[in-house]
């Protein structure tokens, strides 16, 4: 079973340390002592904690689409020139960069700080793992 100590699960779940610890504390997610006797949590715990929390910023427009991987962030920085454009968003931890046309841009009205939803649909998304520790192999 896949374990992370606080420092590592705070990183995940993009908050400090000290919040993962009250959220242990509080009960709201789960933790065990590893042989070292320091606090970790499993990777299902914070699996089954990231799912709870979900929330965060919901579609602003609230429409239906077949597209499951929606990012909602904002703007900060669109570089366009008369017929493509590249826009980033900081979407909570993500950043997500998109190519559109400039007609794109203009007609959505996209500027920094703008307030705006990313979605992805793709048929190939590659998932990595990091490399197993010279222990375990």
């Amino acid at each position: 079973m896949t374990v992370f100590r606080i420092r590592e699960a705070a990183r995940l779940l993009s908050v400090s340390d000290d919040t993962v610890r009250r959220w242990i504390d509080s009960g709201q997610l789960a933790s065990e002592r590893d042989d070292s006797g320091r606090r970790v949590v499993s990777g299902t715990d914070l699996a089954a904690h990231l799912v709870r929390s979900r929330g965060g910023h919901g579609d602003p427009l609230a429409r239906a689409s077949s597209a499951r991987n929606r990012f909602v962030g904002i703007v900060t920085e669109v570089v366009s020139d008369t017929v493509m454009s590249q826009v980033e968003m900081q979407c909570g931890p993500h950043r997500v960069v998109s190519l559109m046309s400039t007609e794109a841009v203009r007609e959505l009205g996209l500027e920094v700080g703008s307030l705006a939803t990313a979605m992805v649909k793709a048929t190939t998304v590659i998932v990595e793992t990091p490399p197993a520790p010279e222990a375990a192999r």
